[in-house]
């Protein structure tokens, strides 16, 4: 399985907050299928969330760690959802949180995650996630 370390608190809108899109200026190679969502250390200003959606507590806000699980669907160059700004849109659903999150070192780009991880992502979410 691969991932993605995004800045919070966009990890978290990804997880809990409906955000259906995450924006980038490059495609992935791989196009679709599950990833990971690794919440970096980073954090951009709660005032960036576009306006009427979900804002999180402060203590929501995990760093440095796995906190689920979406499904890329597609990728897009417009559309509709309050969160593209793009150029690139990632289209995601069914995210996934975890119970609870598993603590890793990201990396830039879409990274495959090391089997110790992706075996707690089982255990916590059950084989074939």
């Amino acid at each position: 399985m691969r991932a993605l370390t995004v800045r919070q608190p966009w990890e978290w809108a990804i997880i809990h907050a409906g955000k259906d899109i995450e924006n980038r200026s490059w495609t992935n190679k791989h196009v679709t299928g599950t990833i990971a969502v690794h919440a970096g250390s980073g954090l951009d200003p709660l005032n960036e969330l576009p306006r009427r959606a979900k804002r999180p507590r402060p203590e929501e806000l995990v760093h440095g760690a796995i906190i689920g699980v979406v499904d890329v669907v597609g990728v897009v160059t417009g559309h509709r959802s309050k969160w593209f700004r793009g150029p690139l849109g990632w289209m995601l659903t069914n995210p996934r949180p975890l119970p609870k999150p598993i603590p890793c070192i990201g990396k830039l780009g879409l990274w495959q995650i090391p089997s110790s991880i992706r075996r707690a992502i089982d255990q916590e979410l059950g084989p074939g996630v």
